[in-house]
């Protein structure tokens, strides 16, 4: 069974390494990140140059502008690795070289959560640097209250949104279709959804609302989660996600 997922990992990370759509997904999670962090800086340093900022100014949350902009390469890239192979037709091959679908599926989500997470390292913690760098007088350190947690939740969040999004692509088994639901949800319809009354407390507990509280130094006023809280919740749409993409995989055909 080891050396089986072993082999299936392998398999995995030469489709990554070969596929530019993949590789450029996730270059674009970077550069976005690390653009926007620094446009982000720039236009705080130059609006409270000349006066303080309000006591409701959370330059945790400001230093993490750049990261929820490249989330969209994340999303994308989890898709792509799930269903570039049934939009070319050669997941029946890839079934073929690794037919024990548990093994197969494993192996997928262990390649994709890991390269994720090895993407959310680099962009949370590098454009959460350069957006205090460039934020001047309001700009936190790395030791001030409630940063390194904050930069730990940001890699979790991120990383787990990703693997949400290949269980829902394993799910659909479409690239147009998954990344037409999740991007539209993930940065604009969620946020719509928690300012209407009557929906908005539930619409906390979306998987991108719930764990991205964790970018705040102090979840925003009307919320009932917290941070880890929230990233529980997002956990918890993260295995539900992925239990039903391997379901929906073991029992239908390629």
């Amino acid at each position: 069974m080891k050396n089986d997922l072993n082999a299936a990992v392998g398999f995995e990370w030469s489709k990554v390494r070969t596929l530019r759509s993949m590789q450029w997904s996730l270059v674009l999670c970077v550069v976005l990140s690390l653009a926007f962090a620094v446009l982000t800086g720039a236009v705080v340093q130059r609006q409270y140059a000349h006066k303080p900022a309000p006591s409701s100014f959370d330059p945790i949350s400001a230093g993490f502008s750049g990261l929820r902009l490249g989330l969209i390469g994340l999303v994308v890239f989890g898709v792509l690795i799930v269903t570039s192979e049934y939009s070319s037709g050669t997941i029946r091959s890839s079934l073929a070289a690794v037919p024990r679908r548990g093994v197969f599926y494993t192996a997928k989500m262990l390649t994709g959560g890991l390269a994720a997470l090895a993407v959310s390292v680099t962009a949370a913690v590098t454009s959460f640097l350069l957006s205090q760098a460039t934020m001047g007088d309001e700009s936190v350190s790395l030791t001030d209250d409630g940063v390194l947690p904050a930069l730990i939740g940001a890699v979790l969040y991120t990383t787990m949104l990703c693997v949400f999004s290949m269980g829902v692509a394993a799910l659909l088994r479409s690239s147009t279709i998954t990344m037409g639901i999740l991007v539209p949800l993930f940065f604009t319809v969620s946020t719509i959804l928690t300012n209407i009354p009557g929906v908005g407390k539930a619409a906390q507990f979306l998987p991108d609302q719930a764990g991205g509280l964790v970018l705040y130094r102090h979840a925003p006023q009307g919320y009932v989660l917290n941070a880890w809280s929230g990233l529980a919740v997002l956990a918890a749409w993260t295995a539900c996600a992925a239990i039903a993409g391997y379901l929906a995989l073991r029992r239908r055909d390629a």
